[in-house]
């Protein structure tokens, strides 16, 4: 080549380089970096977009159906997520990055016109790769983000987790609430029963707050379940976690109260509990409220013993089996709700220690009521005379068992349990009562108690007092009198009569396992109103001074229903939850605020270093 040329070569290859690297390289370089930053953060934005923003569970960051409930978006889906971005822009980058500087290395170092092209394509590769830094710092500031989120979210779930789970504590400790299981072999004492879902069926064990949720589980269909029983939880259907067994609706909501009747075999507990769920109702009734049972074969069962009684005959023998209880659902406006689990067993359950060991609910409750049929007294019998013995069997049948006996195997084993088997409240119930007053030695039982000198006579008692002896009046006043003082003279002449024929040691061993004890003489034509107070006494219902009327009407208790179900609401179960999308937008929020505000950053830098008007 021709030294001349090769000399114009020379000088113009020496211009290029220093226009290139004078000129164009100061300029082309912080434009590379700032277009490449921006494409990165565009890139990095869209694709958390594609990740943040569908509400399908089968996005781009899949969420999985869990086993029975979903997490907190908080402590799981949210890494999970922020994951899947990374994972996705950081390839995405890097190939796109890589892509771009082999093709300015073909377009610009391809050919001759390489060596004077080189500070062009020094200063695009430069800057592309200098973009590394700001992506790379756009990484760090949304790893940031995503732990602010989730570390302010944590803190409002904990927070809100420990408040609900403390007032529900207060709630249940105020009201005394205790859930046991009225199902046989079974009777366990319930910290949480397991709730099922109204829309596909799922047992939820754990519905509280805590890692599914503070306010709201999501079930795996989609539905949203309270978590607590002043958000709604009793409006669910409950089952038993130890035995799987149905639980009466609202539990956990008022107290569950275990009412065992204890009494040998005929010894008239079936009648008994029948003229006390009559009695209740009609109380129920008469102050607005309402009794239910919670079984409808309960219900048909109570039914067809009522039928029975109206028309003269006995109600049917309790079977062999253990029992399930009679539950029945009490509200009485302006005064303690309570769940009644009426446990009426066969009286062969009481005729030996085996058969009492069985009979696990007496580990609950603060109440029993001992039924004692007056005939199955050794001294009574033997006071009969053959007309009076006669005339009991073609009315009644009695039991065989010694009351005694009975209730001494259920004291001692009551003593073996933790708390000694001591009670709050023991009703004594003599059976029969009517029968009773036919007979010489029943008469004094039997009769009506004289007024209390201390007491002043009201219209009301005036008028019991009136009435032609009968049954309906034999031992007023169950519960205790408005003062909180003692028995009531009905009381003191039972618990008299039944010294009398050989029961002191019984009763004396009642006032020392019991709180109270109250005794009550009970007939087919007992007055329901003194039956309704014995057993709102023993159940522990405020007591009505007002006395209202009880007289049991002609419609029956029905199974219907006290509360509305939980009603299925909540996304399909192809959406996330409502719970993840409020995390993800608030992500995708915070994702947005920062690439706005690295735009504004990059625009007012570009302006100061070419010293534009910003």
């Amino acid at each position: 080549m021709h030294p001349l040329v090769m000399l114009l070569l020379a000088a113009a290859w020496v211009g290029a380089m220093w226009l290139g690297f004078m000129v164009v390289f100061p300029v082309l370089f912080p434009t590379t970096l700032v277009v490449a930053g921006v494409a990165a953060l565009g890139l990095y934005y869209l694709h958390a977009c594609r990740t943040l923003g569908p509400s399908t569970v089968k996005g781009p960051s899949p969420v999985a159906e869990p086993e029975i409930s979903y997490r907190h978006y908080l402590l799981g889906q949210v890494w999970q997520d922020w994951w899947t971005i990374t994972r996705t822009v950081a390839p995405r980058v890097w190939t796109t990055a890589s892509g771009t500087v082999v093709l300015l290395t073909k377009t610009l170092l391809g050919g001759p016109w390489g060596f004077f092209t080189f500070p062009v394509w020094l200063a695009l590769c430069a800057g592309i790769a200098a973009a590394a830094v700001p992506a790379a710092a756009l990484g760090v500031a949304l790893t940031v983000l995503y732990g602010a989120v989730a570390a302010v979210g944590l803190a409002a779930w904990l927070v809100c987790a420990f408040l609900l789970a403390a007032v529900e504590r207060v709630f249940m400790a105020y009201g005394r609430i205790l859930q046991t299981c009225p199902h046989p072999f079974c009777y366990e004492k319930i910290a949480l029963p397991v709730y099922e879902c109204p829309g596909c069926g799922a047992r939820h064990p754990r519905l509280t707050p805590g890692p599914a949720g503070a306010f709201r589980h999501v079930c795996r269909c989609g539905a949203r379940l309270p978590t607590t029983v002043f958000l709604g939880r009793f409006r669910l259907a409950a089952y038993c976690p130890h035995c799987t067994g149905r639980l009466p609706e609202r539990i956990g909501r008022v107290r569950v109260e275990p009412l065992p009747f204890v009494g040998g075999p005929a010894a008239g507990k079936t009648t008994f509990m029948v003229l006390g769920i009559r009695a209740l109702h009609a109380r129920a009734q008469a102050l607005g409220g309402r009794l239910a049972f919670v079984e409808r074969r309960h219900a048909e069962a109570y039914a067809g013993a009522v039928r029975e009684l109206e028309r003269g005959g006995r109600a049917a023998k309790t079977g062999p089996e253990l029992p399930l209880a009679t539950m029945v659902d009490v509200d009485l406006p302006g005064r303690a709700r309570r769940i009644l689990y009426l446990f009426d067993p066969a009286g062969e359950h009481y005729t030996g220690a085996t058969e009492v060991e069985s009979l696990r609910y007496l580990d609950h409750g603060e109440a029993l009521l001992f039924v004692v049929d007056p005939f199955a007294l050794p001294q009574v019998r033997r006071a009969l005379t053959e007309e009076e013995r006669r005339r009991v069997e073609r009315s009644a049948a009695s039991s065989e068992e010694d009351p005694a006996d009975t209730l001494q195997r259920v004291l001692n084993e009551l003593r073996s349990r933790p708390d000694r088997g001591r009670r709050k409240r023991v009703a004594v119930i003599v059976t029969k009562i009517d029968l009773l007053a036919g007979t010489d030695i029943g008469r004094t039982a039997a009769a009506p108690p004289a007024p209390s000198p201390n007491t002043p006579e009201t219209s009301e008692t005036s008028a019991a007092a009136a009435r032609p002896d009968g049954p309906g009046h034999v031992s007023t006043g169950p519960g205790p009198d408005p003062e909180g003082g003692g028995a009531p003279d009905g009381d003191a002449v039972l618990r008299r009569w039944l010294d009398h024929v050989g029961l002191g040691n019984t009763v004396r061993a009642l006032d020392q396992a019991a709180g109270q004890v109250r005794y009550f003489g009970s007939g087919l034509a007992t007055d329901p109103g003194e039956v309704a107070d014995l057993l709102g006494w023993a159940s522990g219902l405020a007591p009505d001074r007002r006395r209202p009327a009880a007289e049991p009407g002609r419609d029956l208790p029905g199974a219907a229903p006290l509360r509305a179900p939980w009603p299925v609401r909540g996304r399909d179960a192809t959406r996330v939850p409502a719970g993840y999308q409020a995390g993800r937008w608030a992500v995708l929020a915070g994702l947005s605020v920062l690439t706005v505000a690295a735009l504004t950053g990059a625009a007012v830098a570009a302006a100061q270093r070419f010293s534009l008007p910003f």
